[in-house]
């Protein structure tokens, strides 16, 4: 067991200085049997810790859950670590940002009017009490002086950018307190005067958030912590990419300069990311700053790591300066060969759909429990008429008597299609592409909000049908019924054999949009805009021999082949 303290200048290890070489590894974002890999991959990169967010959302789907099964088990990620002889640096949030569906909150937890969103009120704390006591119950017994790896644990997580409520973080660090935490507490916020004033907290360590001009930011902080060692608690080396947008790259020369400015200032460092890894299911987040932009599936981020664990140039560079200040071990791991490319034919069609339930006023997709899900009505017109919704969250395909129509896309702030004249059933299928996780619209509805109307007449008799997505892998087992292709969501299927459980990349650029699962593991969205062209499947869900592909398909096909690819495609970079 060792003692982990804050001095003057610097971490405490057992009355010695230590630098905390870190780096940020999400286990929520990387298949669990491929932890231990991506672990040793830091240690031999000279990292002496880990650092994770914990996504409250991903545990608690629901009220009264707290799930820690497979990807989710932190305790296995911790003893992994622990393992590897690194020690760990755990953000609980409860808000993570971390371009994850609304910064790791529960959807749920908004349902009721005027709940508080990151503030300190008496419905929002509660949930923090119980979700923090459930989390914390698992890194109490994993602190250093335990014999665990944990050295540090956060308070929330760049609340400066948000917000300046003292009683909120107050409240905060007390119920961490209180739930056995002894290990010194840190908050993070970009390095700019009012975030550092208002997210900060007295008597918690304050740490920042940067990429560049590191002498420079690692003053203002230090003007914020006049004593206590100085850290960089996200060195963004990289960063993500919006569906449509280009795909981001950074300097490796530049990352690893700034990397080695900020070491020999004698600061600590979390490398954000050593390893994105992927937005498994639907996970991803969204950004609105006036237009809204959903995250893409990989989170590659242009890590030392990408986005399937393989070596990059930065890794290397990064390791190179790591060695100037600190033992590097020998680098004894050999590099990965991913499975040759191939293709297979999508067979079997089948249209998508759930039961139905009647409505006289519009739910959204909060009040259905959907991310996916189709609305109808019956309408008459007798000539072009012009369908109106107050507001579209995120996207809405629209249907009359099964023919497309047209789309409605919140990035292009739409909120009117004109409907040809005729007779019959209106669809509208609407997705929720993200959840916003940074600003101030962390928390809203999804779905169809505000009054639907034709030609002004408001539209108020509608079934609503929920895509539950967990059950499209299974479609064909459960007996559904086959057809040919159909407009509006349908899934596919491909069989392909493979020598055993080796890393696999899907070629999805034919496709229009939408989802595809690997022997039932959610591989994630696709979108035929990119930047994004491959979905990343990892090796421990490849089964040697027999493998099932399914595809839900919300759009059209252009090609109805599986093309897999001997490399990620992530798009055009950035100029």
């Amino acid at each position: 067991m060792s003692d982990f303290t804050l001095g003057e200048a610097d971490f405490l290890l057992d009355g010695a200085p230590y630098r905390i070489l870190s780096g940020a590894l999400h286990y929520f974002r990387v298949h669990p049997d491929s932890w231990a890999d991506r672990i040793e991959k830091a240690r031999l990169m000279g990292l002496n810790t880990i650092e994770t967010y914990v996504p409250w959302n991903a545990h608690s789907p629901r009220p009264g859950v707290f799930d820690t099964e497979g990807i989710l088990d932190l305790e296995r990620f911790l003893r992994l670590v622990a393992d590897a002889g690194l020690h760990a640096i755990v953000r609980p949030g409860p808000y993570i940002c971390a371009e994850w569906d609304n910064g790791g909150l529960p959807a749920w937890l908004f349902r009721e009017p005027g709940a508080g969103v990151r503030r300190h009120e008496k419905r929002f704390m509660a949930a923090i009490e119980e979700y923090l006591q459930q989390v914390l119950r698992i890194v109490a017994p994993l602190q250093i002086h335990q014999g665990g790896p944990v050295l540090l644990v956060q308070v929330e997580n760049e609340y400066g950018a948000f917000g300046d409520d003292q009683v909120y973080l107050k409240a905060l660090a007390d119920l961490i307190g209180r739930a056995g935490i002894t290990v010194p507490l840190v908050t993070v916020d970009q390095p700019v005067d009012d975030m550092l004033a208002a997210g900060g907290l007295d008597g918690v360590l304050r740490t920042a958030s940067f990429g560049s001009r590191s002498a420079e930011r690692l003053q203002t902080l230090r003007a914020h912590q006049p004593s206590g060692p100085l850290m960089c608690m996200e060195f963004w080396d990289g960063w993500f990419d919006h569906w449509g947008g280009p795909h981001h790259t950074t300097s490796v020369d530049d990352a690893a300069a700034e990397l080695d400015a900020l070491l020999a200032a004698g600061a600590s460092v979390n490398v954000y990311m050593f390893h994105g890894g992927t937005n498994f299911g639907l996970t991803n987040g969204a950004n609105d700053k006036g237009v809204y932009r959903p995250t893409v599936t990989s989170y590659d981020y242009d890590a030392p790591l990408d986005e399937a664990g393989n070596f990059t140039a930065k890794y290397h560079a990064f390791r190179e300066v790591i060695s100037r200040y600190a033992p590097v071990p020998p680098l004894t791991v050999e590099p990965v060969t991913p499975a040759p490319a191939f293709s297979v034919p999508l067979t079997d069609p089948v249209p998508v759909e759930g039961e139905w339930t009647r409505h006289t006023s519009l739910p959204t997709l909060d009040q259905l429990g959907a991310q996916l899900a189709i609305y109808r009505t019956e309408i008459a017109v007798d000539g072009p008429a012009l369908l109106d919704v107050g507001e579209i969250r995120d996207r809405a395909q629209v249907y009359l008597d099964g023919h497309p129509v047209g789309v409605l896309e919140r990035e292009n702030h739409d909120r009117a299609i004109l409907l040809p004249s005729g007779r019959g059933r209106l669809e509208l299928v609407v997705e929720d592409q993200g959840r916003v996780n940074y600003g101030p619209r962390i928390g809203e509805a999804k779905g169809l909000v505000g009054e639907v109307t034709l030609d002004s007449h408001p539209l108020t008799d509608w079934s609503t049908c929920v895509v539950e997505l967990d059950t499209v892998p299974g479609l064909w087992e459960s007996g559904a019924g086959q057809a040919g292709p159909t407009p509006g969501p349908t899934a596919w299927r491909a069989t392909f054999e493979a020598d055993g459980p080796v890393d696999h990349f899907l070629r999805t650029d034919a496709w229009g949009k939408g989802f595809a699962w690997v022997n039932g593991f959610c591989l994630g969205r696709y979108w035929h805009r990119g930047p994004q062209h491959t979905l990343y499947v990892p090796g421990p869900v490849v089964r040697p021999g027999h493998n099932e592909l399914v595809v839900l398909e919300l759009d059209t096909m252009a090609d109805r082949t599986a093309h897999f690819t001997a490399g990620p495609s992530l798009g055009p970079v950035e100029l």
